[in-house]
């Protein structure tokens, strides 16, 4: 499985879906963003946006982001 969390410490959103993927028992990687909007390029890249959290599946071609849209596809899909 490929999924791939962008995420900012200390967001409580973030963490939100850490806690959703860890609660599941999914493997995922974390790429750790700067705290500047501007800065956030490989987010927008793989999102057209620069907020997070922000989800990708690989595996099952999905990039989302939203931290209450992301704890309802794990727990849905990948749980």
């Amino acid at each position: 499985m490929s999924v791939t969390l962008y995420s900012l410490d200390g967001c409580p959103w973030c963490e939100k879906a850490h806690d959703a993927l860890d609660d599941a028992g999914v493997e995922y990687e974390t790429v750790w963003v700067d705290a500047l909007h501007s800065e956030r390029d490989e987010v927008a890249r793989v999102s057209n946006q620069r907020a997070v959290p922000v989800l990708v599946d690989d595996d099952r071609g999905v990039t989302m982001a939203e931290s209450a849209n992301i704890v309802e596809y794990v727990e849905a899909t990948l749980a």
